[in-house]
Formats: structure tokens, sequence, C-alpha cells
């Protein structure tokens, strides 16, 4: 069975549902929630769903105490969900191809250190866009710039706030995410 750990900083709701997606299959075990903090929502999801959860902080991040801990577990992918953190370059190449993260909007396009969020959704309504969508990609030393896995588009013509565009986000995150995890893991396998 293959084993994962998602990596989060806020609400989690991206996380719960990989969980919720992965314990219907039975097909890979959800081993860790690792988060920067500890007050984030994902920590009671985790919780509710039996998953551990590891709360660390900076130093431990960047000093090779997360490392370890990954290291021990020896996951077949990391999964950054909703992470805000720069990913320490240390852990991509003790993991090379094997971390990835979700982008709220069709990068190149809204990336970079800030754009995260309603961050992104904003700027895309400021200017106007008649479509956004979400990325999924492998992480490497800059803020949103590795190699895409997947990307989907939707339209927000009809959207009047970035809370509509999140809203419309957050489909699009919720059905693919999972998928595209599956889909990597059975191809690797």
């Amino acid at each position: 069975m293959s084993k994962i750990v998602i990596f989060a900083s806020g609400s989690g709701s991206n996380a719960e549902n990989i969980i919720l997606h992965f314990n219907k299959k039975n097909l890979v075990n959800v081993f860790e929630v690792f988060t920067n903090n500890p007050n984030a929502k994902v920590l009671e999801r985790a919780k509710n769903l039996n998953v551990p959860s590891q709360v660390f902080n900076r130093q431990e991040l960047n000093e090779g105490i997360v490392l370890e801990r990954l290291n021990k577990i020896q996951p077949d992918l990391i999964v950054l969900a909703g992470f805000l953190w720069k990913f320490p370059e240390h852990i991509i190449k003790a993991y090379p191809n094997k971390v990835i993260n979700i982008h709220p909007a069709l990068l190149p396009n809204y990336g970079g250190k800030g754009m995260y969020g309603m961050n992104v959704h904003q700027a895309v309504l400021e200017n106007k866009e008649k479509e956004t969508g979400i990325t999924i990609h492998y992480v490497n030393e800059h803020y949103d710039e590795g190699e895409f896995i997947f990307q989907k588009s939707v339209n927000i013509e009809d959207c009047k706030s970035a809370e509509e565009i999140a809203d419309k986000i957050h489909v699009l995150e919720y059905q693919y995410f999972p998928e595209v995890i599956e889909k990597l893991l059975t191809r690797n396998s």
C-alpha cells in the first residue's frame, strides 16, 4: 500500500478531501499530516479522521528534523495542500519527483511568493479574467515553478467576487487533486 504525507497550513479542506478519498479506496495510507501552524483547522480534521499529525516550526523544517521524520515514514508522495511556506530544497532533493503542490490558478499566471488562496482569487478578479483554474505541479526550489502535472480551467465570467471564484476553484480541487495523486502513485508503483 502506498504511503503519502500531507503538508497544510490552514483549514485543511483539501487534506480532508484527500484522506476521505483514499479511506474509501483502501489503496493509499495517508500516514501523517504535517503543519507549521499549531492553530490550523487541518489538525482537527486529521484527528477526526484518525490520521496522526505533527506540528513543526521553521527551524525544525530547515534543519532536518522534519526530513528525519519523513525518512522514517518513507512516503511514496509528499502532498502540499495549502502549505504556505517555501518547501526546503534538502527535502525536495531527498524525494525527487515525489513532492507535489496544488495551486489555485493556471500557472505560470498568478504564481510566486504571496500568491495563495484569496490573494490569487482577488488578483484574478481585479484583472477581469474570463477563466482561471488549478495547477498541480512538482515542487522545485522556486515558488510555483515546478513541472506541471495537471491543469484544469473553469469559466468565471459570472463571478462577481473573489469568494465566488474560490468556490469554483474548490470544486476543481476536490474533484481532481485526489485523482491526480492516485494516478501518480499507480504510475510509480
